[in-house]
């Protein structure tokens, strides 16, 4: 069965700093891009940034790009998303997915808030 378990999301000031961590069990990471999206309340699923499964690549939204930095331990099965400079507009559940599949998961609620 495949489970992915995101952690590490709480309550930051803006300009603060998290580290997302996705541990997933049931299939091995290293075979899979992976990806990571995040729900705003009211609001669409967005996706925020890929990695390629080598890790020799990644892609980000425009609107996180040069604040967050995907990146992925193959031997630990488990994706990081490093989240800096974080602005109210952040706010999201964040979930981790294999690129392209419909995974589902809890999320880790991230708030950007003073």
């Amino acid at each position: 069965e495949v489970q992915l378990v995101e952690s590490g999301g709480g309550l930051v000031e803006p300009g603060g700093s998290l580290r997302l961590s996705c541990t997933a069990s049931g299939f091995n990471i290293r075979q899979y891009y992976m990806s990571w999206v995040r729900q705003a309340p009211g609001k669409a699923l967005e996706w925020v940034s890929n990695i390629t499964a080598s890790a020799s690549s990644a892609t980000y939204a425009d609107s996180v790009k040069g604040r967050f930095t995907i990146s992925r331990d193959n031997a630990k099965n488990t994706l990081y998303l490093q989240m800096s400079n974080l602005k109210p507009e952040d706010t999201a559940v964040y979930f981790c997915r294999r690129t392209k599949w419909a995974d589902r998961s809890q999320g880790t609620q991230v708030t950007v808030s003073s």
